[in-house]
């Protein structure tokens, strides 16, 4: 089992938006996958099912050990892509982690789904926490989408220092631009040359578009929605980057 994340610390990049998108394309590649909803938001559960939201349940009996995680499981949302969504409690989840210091609590609940489940995508809150260190510990790779702007580039230095400062490895950050418009003077010179602002970054950029607005409105990820976009090809692009490099040990 495969686990990769999609992070940033500032929020509106369009992580949720990737998270989604990246789960649907893997479970369309005949990879068994999980789309766990971190983020207390519930933003996912727009991109999935529209008007027919999926709602989590409260964190505390699967923190307490007295539920397993597949309890809180909705099983092929689309076919080979299972989902857990957020619920308001896991705003809560720091709070079990300091308890459980020195254990990594994700590593635990997700380990009783090794044998069933290919990819776990992990759909994490804007916040440099507890469960963010675990996050970092944990994934394989940690996919971080910026917008072309200083702001959103500084977070990234913070992000940058936070895992080298406690020892994640940075490397398995990957960097991308995210929701750029090429009419913005920044956004075009940010994205002409990214390797002179990001550390290993992905050769992807992903548009600002109205078909990922749609996305919330629909209820459906864009390869479903919208599959000749520029965004759809641009995360069809990620998948294949991902899929390769996921598996390539």
């Amino acid at each position: 089992m495969r686990i990769i994340a999609f992070y940033s610390p500032k929020g509106g990049v369009g992580k949720t938006a990737a998270a989604v998108n990246i789960a649907y394309l893997a479970s369309q590649s005949q990879c068994k996958t999980l789309l766990w909803d971190l983020d207390p938001q519930g933003a996912a559960s727009f991109y999935l099912a529209g008007a027919e939201i999926v709602k989590g349940k409260k964190l505390s009996k699967l923190l307490e050990g007295k539920s397993p995680v597949a309890k809180f499981i909705h099983d092929d949302v689309y076919p080979n892509l299972d989902f857990i969504p957020a619920h308001s409690s896991f705003r809560n989840f720091d709070i079990k982690l300091d308890q459980d210091a020195g254990n990594n609590v994700l590593r635990q609940m997700l380990a009783p789904l090794s044998e069933e489940t290919s990819l776990v995508v992990l759909d994490c809150p804007p916040t440099l926490s507890r469960l963010t260190e675990q996050v970092l510990a944990l994934a394989d790779a940690v996919y971080v989408p910026l917008v072309p702007t200083w702001l959103s580039l500084n977070s990234w230095t913070q992000l940058r220092d936070f895992a080298k400062g406690k020892k994640f490895g940075a490397k398995k950050l990957k960097p991308f631009f995210s929701m750029a418009d090429r009419r913005k003077r920044l956004h075009r010179e940010l994205i002409a040359s990214p390797e002179d602002y990001l550390e290993q970054p992905l050769d992807i950029i992903i548009p600002y578009a109205s078909a990922v607005e749609r996305m919330g409105e629909e209820g459906q990820p864009l390869e479903v929605l919208a599959p000749d976009s520029v965004a759809a090809a641009g995360f069809r692009q990620m998948w294949a980057g991902i899929q390769r490099d996921l598996w390539k040990r």
